[in-house]
């Protein structure tokens, strides 16, 4: 799983990461949620919509799967268009289409430092065992 992360970045680049992942995983989450509550006729494939950009938007704000949630969200945006354009956040494409590619630089790019991703496949410390040398007489 770590070949999938190119580095877990700290410091200011870590933070710009962060800062990226909060307002693409919030506009995206908000989104899903404005999504289920102005459609007048709730359907299978409303609830699927708004319910992939709702999960995907809390994963990618927690760093969680980064690569694969960042795709799924950049694919999910413009279902919001189908079967008719729905109310909501994005009913600029443009907007839509920064968001997008705001969540393909988050899978391309990793996580950064905070996030779930780091914790559980991030730097490891590598111990090399010393041994004194031998002494040969």
């Amino acid at each position: 799983m770590q070949r999938l992360f190119s580095a877990f970045p700290d410091g200011w680049p870590g933070f710009g990461l962060l800062l990226l992942r909060i307002v693409v995983g919030v506009t995206a989450a908000v989104q899903g949620g404005v999504h289920l509550v102005t459609v007048g006729s709730l359907t299978l494939g409303t609830c699927v919509i708004a319910g992939l950009a709702i999960t995907s938007g809390a994963a990618v704000l927690i760093g969680v799967l980064t690569p694969f949630t960042g795709v799924v969200l950049s694919l999910s945006i413009p279902l919001f268009w189908l079967p008719s354009p729905a109310a909501g956040l994005f009913l600029d494409k443009i907007a839509a289409l920064l968001i997008m590619a705001d969540a393909i630089a988050i899978a391309l790019l990793g996580p950064g430092a905070c996030s779930v991703d780091a914790f559980i496949f991030g730097r490891r410390e590598v111990l090399i065992p010393h041994e004194p040398p031998s002494s040969q007489s």
